[in-house]
């Protein structure tokens, strides 16, 4: 009989993800060519081979991240290296790579699409100027590559596009989204900083938790993340209600007046 799953392998875990050499190196902000070079060193394991192409998964991903961020913090590759032997001998790779999967995991389940100038166009009805096109990609809502554009939110550009057929400007939207996300960003980092404060940093600063503690501490990153959500969403409904109750409720009422004037 086989036990109970964990909540990281329930259904509130993202599906294993999968990446070319290419999408490697974009989603983790490096190169092919250092991904290429780490593997030459041992810091980084060999894809899977399907055929003429290499495979890579979230433990490349995750070892990459960490790579990264050592790099971020003055050391060399050689004490990457060094590092890097040292948690395989003590067998706490696995850990650490399952603890950093859960913090550095896509937060959403949506699919990046891909959309031409053309399509741009066509889904705007034409209202997609280049000082938007320009304040679009400094918001990082599209992404220029090569002649097309990366959308890491086809539900904003789908909601941006329903809204500008309504008769709102988009250089009046992608303001309030600029503005909408310097709270948010401010939110969810008094957020996290709660986390890191009462859970990670009982262990010491710079110090990594004891590898039997780590699959806890990933258990309670995924758990954190439905939580979050279910913080947050109430909280973005009572603002638009207190929103729509404001700038919408007068003008209904003075509606209802004109509607029963006599004159």
């Amino acid at each position: 009989m086989s036990s109970a799953p964990t909540p990281s392998e329930t259904a509130d875990t993202p599906a294993p993800q999968e990446f070319s050499i290419d999408a490697l190196a974009r989603e983790t902000g490096t190169t092919v060519r250092n991904i290429r070079a780490y593997q030459d060193r041992g810091l980084l394991p060999p894809p899977e081979r399907r055929g003429r192409k290499g495979i890579y998964n979230d433990a490349h991903f995750s070892r990459l991240r960490i790579i990264n961020r050592l790099l971020e913090r003055g050391y060399t590759l050689a004490n990457i290296g060094e590092l890097i032997e040292s948690w395989e001998r003590g067998n706490d790779i696995g850990h650490l790579l399952g603890l950093e999967t859960a913090v550095a995991s896509p937060w959403s389940d949506e699919v990046p699409d891909y959309v031409t100038m053309a399509e741009l166009l066509r889904k705007f009805s034409g209202n997609f100027s280049r000082s938007a096109l320009r304040r679009a990609v400094e918001l990082d809502i599209i992404r220029p590559e090569g002649m097309r554009y990366r959308v890491p939110s086809p539900r904003m550009l789908h909601a941006g596009a329903e809204l500008v057929a309504a008769g709102i400007p988009l250089e009046d939207m992608l303001e309030v989204v600029a503005y909408l996300r310097s709270n948010v960003e401010q939110a969810a980092d008094e957020m996290v900083r709660l986390v890191a404060k009462h859970v990670f940093d009982r262990y010491g600063e710079g110090q990594l938790p004891p590898a039997n503690d780590m699959p806890a501490l990933a258990d309670l990153i995924w758990r954190f993340r439905p939580l979050v959500e279910m913080a947050v969403l109430p909280e973005v409904a009572r603002a638009m209600a207190k929103a729509a109750d404001q700038h919408l409720g007068d003008r209904l009422a003075l509606l209802m007046e004109h509607r029963h004037d006599p004159r």
